[in-house]
């Protein structure tokens, strides 16, 4: 059975402190620089119709109570990495989705902790926060268990039933999966043209021809007509990784030249870390927390793995410009690593297995920027057919 934990409110909880009481109505303010759109919602501002995404302007005419508290994206990322860690820490293999949601097989830990509610419990005791628990045959169901869960009761979704337990809930369920999962990001665009059409629920999007959703909505309604209908990919647990994290007071005021001295302290600092043993960098978060609350947040995939601070200098210093507001902390992680620095060399002068070595690095590169679909092989399946979708196949890139 697979285990889903929901942190409802999630990234509002950590923006407005775990202590507050989210009573009133308030929402999170748009991110500087982007869409002038609202975040999560607490429950007072849904009666008003306030939802997550919804235009500012909209919102205030909606609830002109509304108080907006500054987003958190950094303390909320960290969150969520510790949220993870604390699974992981009573031997669950997690899949992470969007910010206050994770999955885990639970069939391995039932020889550590016992039935599957002893489990449960130590999961929700891991997360320390209030959470809701689901667990189901698939992802999906377990979702759509946790969402319908108590606060304090478990919510199990029995193989033989799973298609009747979500046949009544709403199409906007995929946008809660898609959120944060990097297998089915392209699913947040399909509700609203499913409910155009006049289908709201899963079961009416279960009943639907295979045929005419493939032709309407190609691999994608095909992918959201299985979840319906109770299938799902296997879960795709987060691969241990180190981070190493530097972080810098500043003075006050400090823009610019300052600025940019002080990233250079942390690129120094970070690359005389022991742990770091003489690897470069393939990618790094760099963060602030601002002075009129809040904090900012920008990851950055460097194009190939860099040890040498004068380039990752020259990379991280751009983003600098980004910063919507003076900053009180600057803080610099290294989120994965590559080769060991200095590892270059020509790829005409190397053996075979030193290319092969180096097209090996350069794939993970590749799915470290863009997930691990970033890297596939095309496969001749049927090349006689005369619909062209048939003819070839995307296949996952094996080293």
């Amino acid at each position: 059975m697979i285990v889903c934990l929901q942190l409802p409110r999630f990234a509002l909880t950590i923006a407005a402190g775990r202590d507050a009481q989210l009573c009133g109505p308030l929402a999170l303010a748009p991110e500087a620089g982007r869409e002038p759109v609202v975040g999560e919602p607490s429950a007072a501002a849904e009666t008003f119709g306030v939802r997550a995404s919804m235009r500012l302007g909209e919102a205030l005419a909606r609830c002109p109570e509304l108080k907006l508290v500054p987003p958190d994206p950094a303390g909320v990322a960290d969150a969520h990495d510790r949220l993870l860690t604390a699974l992981e820490a009573i031997g669950a293999a997690v899949e992470s989705g969007r910010p206050g949601l994770a999955f885990f097989d639970a069939r391995a830990l039932r020889h550590v902790h016992g039935d599957l509610a002893a489990v449960v419990a130590a999961a929700r005791r891991a997360a320390v926060s209030p959470s809701r628990a689901g667990a189901g045959p698939t992802r999906f169901a377990a979702l759509a268990a946790a969402s319908r869960a108590r606060p304090r009761k478990a919510e199990i979704v029995p193989q033989e039933k799973v298609r009747a337990y979500l046949a009544p809930l709403p199409v906007s369920l995929l946008r809660t999966l898609a959120e944060g999962c990097e297998d089915g990001a392209a699913l947040v665009t399909l509700p609203e043209p499913l409910e155009r059409l006049g289908i709201g629920t899963l079961g009416e999007l279960a009943k639907l021809p295979r045929a005419a959703t493939a032709d309407r909505f190609g691999a994608l309604g095909l992918r959201a007509r299985d979840l319906a209908c109770g299938r799902d990919v296997p879960l795709r647990p987060r691969a241990p990784v180190e981070r190493l994290q530097e972080e810098l007071e500043l003075p006050e005021a400090a823009s610019g030249p300052q600025l940019e001295q002080g990233l250079g302290l942390l690129i120094d600092r970070l690359l005389a870390r022991r742990e770091r043993r003489g690897r470069a960098l393939r990618s790094a978060v760099l963060s602030a927390v601002l002075v009129e609350g809040g904090t900012w947040r920008e990851r950055m995939v460097f194009r190939e793995p860099l040890a040498d601070p004068r380039r990752m200098r020259l990379v991280l210093a751009p983003k600098l410009c980004g910063l919507p507001a003076p900053a009180e902390i600057l803080r610099l992680r290294a989120e994965g690593f590559g080769p060991p620095g200095g590892a270059q060399g020509a790829l005409l002068t190397e053996p075979a297995t030193a290319r092969s070595e180096r097209l090996r690095e350069a794939i993970r590169q590749a799915r470290a920027a863009a997930g691990p679909e970033a890297a596939l092989r095309v496969l001749e399946v049927d090349p006689d057919s005369r619909v062209p979708e048939r003819r070839l196949a995307l296949a996952p890139w094996e080293a």
